[in-house]
């Protein structure tokens, strides 16, 4: 019964750890996330610079996973080279060996301090500071949980069963050294594992070379959850985090048989004995980061050789990083990206369509399935990272903006299908049989057409720039098109009074083109409803009259 008590207390203080390094991670990330991705994407443009960068986003985030991943989606969209990418995980294994010596410097009596600091600043109603409070609260209940662990652990000092066991790994440091990298990559994360053996250390129950083959082990499992998250995403973000593992794993595995000289030699140092899991666990880094350092270049070819580029698939989104979710201002510019590159999609679409009906080529058609598959697929996943984003919690302004974005995205969805369905359809038709327009009607499809793009091209700049005087100019030109279409139907059933031949021949595919550009048109005009309608520019869906 004791026993089972002694490793409640012990798990439960682990959990505890864990969940202030959670808090921590995401109190920055909302209070300073923004700047710390800028801080890494700008500061990775040389050696020393990446290294430094890696270094103060893994103290500020607490987790050198987190540092992981993010400068991987940066290799991906190619801001940060490949060979300085593992120079700031180099300098991430450094920040995080830091983190642990800083929390093992008997502080622990600021714990009640900043819990009741963090509580404050979290009942603000500025996000920023609610992000720092959390942050604040999330360190508060990291020391809390080094007191715990000290307090779980001491009964352990007379424990013959984990006396055994102790006696087992100390007598196969490759199963110890295996053990604690396995602890590691459950926990996701080093520095838990670290701290652990900080409080076990501290009962006597470890000798010093067992000690030092756990904090290694403990280093291998911390690069394995980055490359596991990672094993999905493209080869650009997988080469960064596998050059990681071979690193600390050709770290681990050389200083392995060297662990009980390296602890002697530890010993020596006029450093306090109780402390030797974090200063093995700092000194392991620096030597790791000084010797693999100069290799950078090389192990950037070799991942390379190992993980191939693949071939992009032209509808993979290119902007859309699930890291980027907890700063909502920076995923709402990525998701506006994206859409903005449907947008493109939907004008190839017109100008295919717009070509061939006056070319009367069919070879650019074959293009349109193609492209619509993509529009619907980017539509999708924009759909479903705004959803992700919207459970994260947005204040009314991001809110706002995301149902913009995603009303965007689906309107040009619908857009998508009637070029398709629709506009597809008829431009083939009209090749397949060799059917002649009038003169007239002809340049009136043509020149609705070419407005059709222009009117798309300008609610892409709506969309981004929010400009009103643009959403009331297309607003405006919303009623010529209406005009348009109306004085184009008007003149094709004159023509047909008139007896046209050329007319009668194509008069239900003049009027379905008709119709469907303006169903096009009324898609992109919507783009401007939102901005109006926040100016209180309209009334029941339409343009008050200006001055009023």
């Amino acid at each position: 019964m004791q026993s089972t008590i002694v490793m409640i207390n012990l798990f439960g203080a682990i959990a505890l750890l864990l969940f202030g390094l959670s808090l921590v991670k995401d109190g920055v990330s909302r209070a300073f996330g923004a700047r710390l991705r800028t801080g890494l994407a700008t500061g990775t443009k040389h050696g020393w610079r990446a290294f430094l960068s890696g270094f103060v986003a893994t103290i500020a985030l607490q987790s050198s996973t987190a540092t992981a991943l993010m400068v991987s989606s940066f290799v991906e969209r190619r801001m940060v080279k490949q060979r300085l990418a593992q120079i700031v995980l180099l300098g991430a294994n450094i920040g995080t060996a830091v983190t642990a010596w800083i929390v093992s410097t008997g502080i622990e009596w600021l714990s009640p301090l900043l819990i009741l600091s963090g509580t404050v600043l979290y009942r603000g109603k500025h996000s920023g500071r609610q992000g720092g409070g959390t942050a604040l609260i999330g360190i508060g209940l990291m020391l809390l949980s080094l007191h715990l662990l000290s307090l779980a652990t001491e009964p352990m000092r007379s424990s013959p069963a984990l006396a055994a066991f102790i006696s087992l790994l100390d007598g196969a440091w490759l199963v110890a050294l295996v053990f604690s990298a396995v602890l590691a990559f459950v926990s996701s994360s080093s520095l838990a594992i670290v701290v652990l053996i900080l409080s076990l250390a501290s009962t006597g129950i470890l000798s010093p070379g067992l000690i030092v083959v756990l904090v290694l082990g403990a280093n291998l499992g911390g690069a394995i959850p980055p490359f596991v998250a990672t094993l999905n995403g493209p080869p650009a973000a997988r080469r960064v985090t596998l050059g990681n593992l071979i690193v600390r794993a050709c770290g681990c595995l050389i200083a392995l048989p060297l662990a009980g000289i390296g602890a002697d030699l530890l010993r020596q140092l006029p450093l306090p004995p109780e402390k030797l899991p974090v200063d093995a666990h700092l000194i392991f880094n620096i030597l790791l980061a000084a010797a693999a350092w100069p290799f950078a270049r090389n192990l950037s070819v070799l991942m390379m050789r190992m993980v191939p580029d693949q071939p992009e698939r032209e509808n993979a989104p290119k902007f859309l990083d699930d890291h980027e979710l907890s700063t909502p201002v920076v995923a709402l510019t990525s998701a506006t990206r994206e859409v903005l590159g449907v947008g493109d999609l939907i004008e190839r679409m017109l100008i295919v369509a717009s070509d061939s009906f006056r070319t009367d080529d069919m070879g650019p058609l074959r293009q349109i399935p193609a492209l619509e598959h993509s529009v619907d697929s980017l539509q999708q996943e924009v759909k479903i990272y705004l959803s992700k984003l919207g459970r994260k919690g947005l204040d009314d302004e991001n809110g706002r903006r995301s149902i913009v974005i995603l009303d965007y995205a689906i309107n040009l969805e619908h857009v998508g299908d009637i070029i398709e369905k629709g506009l597809l359809d008829q431009v083939t038709k009209k090749i397949t049989l060799g059917l002649k327009f009038s003169d007239a009607g002809f340049q009136e499809l043509q020149t609705l057409f070419d407005l059709t793009i222009d009117n798309l091209r300008i609610a892409q700049t709506i969309f981004v720039t929010r400009d009103i005087d643009l959403a009331r100019q297309l607003m405006e030109v919303k009623v010529e098109v209406r005009n348009l279409e109306k004085q184009s139907a008007e003149r094709h059933f004159q023509r047909l009074r008139d007896g046209h031949a050329d007319s009668l021949q194509t008069s239900s595919l003049h009027l379905d083109m008709l119709r469907d550009l303006k169903r096009i048109n009324a898609h992109i005009v919507s783009v401007a409803h939102p901005i109006m309608d926040a100016s209180g520019l309209l009334r029941e869906s339409r343009l008050k009259t200006l001055g009023v």
